[in-house]
C-alpha cells in the first residue's frame, strides 16, 4: 500500500504550509499529492504550482469538477500537466453536487452516470491524439451542420496512458467507476465496511469490463491526528464539525451523498438528526450528534501503532493508496503527522 496526501482546497489560509507539506511528502517517497476544487481555487492551478517545486511525487485532481470543464478541455489540461510535471499527473475527476452543478456552473446535475460514462470516453479519445468526433446523448463532437472538423490535440503528453480515477460514493456510480476507470477517490471509508460499501461494487464493475481489481487504484482520503492512545476521544472531537457538515450540510435533504453513506454504515439515526440539525442552523448541534466510532472509523487518529494497526486494516479491505489529510494548527504539527504517517507505515510492514 502506499501513501498520498491530501491538500484539499488552497485558500483555506494554510497555502504556505500546503507547500511545505507537500515537499516534505515528496522528501518522505508519499505518492501522489491530491488538490481539490469547489468554488474557490481550481485543482489544475495548484497542481502546477505543486509540481514546480516537487521532484518525484505524483500530482493529482480531486477533483476536476465535470460541469465545470468541458472535456475536452480537461483532456488538453492532463496532457499539459502531465508534460510539465514530467509525467507525474492523475486525473480525478467527479460530477459534484447539485447545488455547486446548478448553483456556481449553471448546469443541471441531471444523469450524472451516462454524463461521466461520455465526459471519460471523450477525455481519453482526446488524450490519444486522434482527431475527436463524438455521438452521445450529452455531448456531440463536431456540432452538426456547422463548421466545425474533427480537430487533434497538440500537445503530447509524457505517458501514453494518464490515469484516470472517479470520486464515487454510490453504489452505481462506484460500480461505473469499476468499469470505466483507473482508480476510485473514496471519501469516509470504514475499513470495517468497505467491502460492503464500496468494493464489491467496483469489483463488479471490474468484472462487467472482464478485468480483475489488480492495477486498480483504491484511494480513500482519511484525516489523520496523532496523539496518545488515550486521547483518541478529544482528537475525534476535532473532527466533529467536518463530518457534520458532509453528512449534514452537502446537498439537500434528499441528494446528500455523505449522508446516504452514512446510512449504509448502519448510522441511519444520527444522519437524520445531523442533517435536520445542521440545514435548521444548529451546526454545533450537528457536530455534537456525530457519533464518535464513525469519526474513529473513518479517520486515522491515535498512536503511531494505532494508526499502523488502522492501516493493516485498510489494506486487508482492499486500500492500495491511502491519502492522509494531516491535522494540524501549525506547520510544525502537520509535518509532524505527515512524519508520523511514514513512520506507521514502515511500522506495518505495508511499505
Amino acid at each position: 500500500m502506499q501513501l498520498g496526501i491530501n491538500l484539499g482546497y488552497w485558500g483555506a489560509g494554510m497555502d504556505g504550509d500546503n507547500l511545505a507539506v507537500a515537499q516534505e511528502a515528496d522528501r518522505l517517497g508519499y505518492a501522489v499529492c491530491w488538490a481539490a476544487e469547489a468554488y474557490g481555487s481550481d485543482a489544475a492551478t495548484v497542481l502546477s504550482w505543486v509540481a514546480a517545486q516537487t521532484e518525484r511525487i505524483d500530482v493529482g485532481s480531486a477533483i476536476f469538477q465535470i460541469p465545470a470543464r468541458q472535456p475536452a478541455m480537461t483532456a488538453m489540461t492532463a496532457a499539459t500537466l502531465d508534460s510539465l510535471s514530467g509525467g507525474r499527473f492523475r486525473l480525478g475527476l467527479g460530477v459534484s453536487g447539485p447545488q455547486v452543478s446548478e448553483g456556481w456552473y449553471g448546469v443541471k446535475f441531471d444523469k450524472p452516470l451516462s454524463r461521466t460514462r461520455e465526459y471519460v470516453e471523450i477525455v481519453r479519445k482526446a488524450m490519444t491524439r486522434e482527431r475527436l468526433s463524438y455521438e452521445g446523448e450529452h455531448w456531440t463532437l463536431p456540432l452538426p451542420d456547422g463548421p466545425g472538423k474533427p480537430i487533434k490535440l497538440t500537445v503530447h503528453p509524457q505517458r501514453e496512458h494518464i490515469p484516470l480515477y472517479i470520486a464515487a460514493i454510490g453504489p452505481k456510480n462506484l460500480e461505473q467507476t469499476g468499469e470505466i476507470a483507473d482508480g476510485a477517490l473514496l471519501i469516509f471509508p470504514s475499513a470495517d465496511h468497505l467491502e460492503d460499501t464500496a468494493i464489491r461494487h467496483l469489483r463488479a464493475g471490474r468484472e462487467k469490463a472482464g478485468k480483475t481489481m489488480d492495477g486498480f487504484d483504491v484511494c480513500p482520503t482519511l484525516p489523520l491526528a496523532v496523539g496518545e492512545d488515550k486521547d483518541v476521544e478529544r482528537l475525534a472531537d476535532a473532527f466533529r464539525p467536518y463530518t457534520a457538515l458532509y453528512v449534514g450540510g452537502m446537498g439537500s435533504p434528499k441528494q446528500n451523498f455523505y449522508n446516504q453513506l452514512a446510512r449504509r454504515m448502519g448510522y441511519e439515526e444520527a444522519a437524520t438528526e445531523i442533517q435536520e440539525k445542521y440545514l435548521s442552523g444548529d451546526k454545533q448541534g450537528a457536530a455534537a450528534a456525530v457519533p464518535h466510532d464513525l469519526i474513529d472509523g473513518t479517520t486515522l487518529l491515535g498512536s503511531v501503532e494505532r494508526i499502523a494497526d488502522r492501516m493493516k486494516a485498510y489494506a486487508a479491505a482492499g486500500v492500495t493508496t491511502l491519502s492522509l489529510a494531516p491535522a494540524g494548527f501549525s506547520l510544525d504539527e502537520r509535518i509532524a503527522s505527515l512524519r508520523a504517517g511514514a513512520e506507521a507505515l514502515e511500522l506495518s510492514g505495508l511499505a
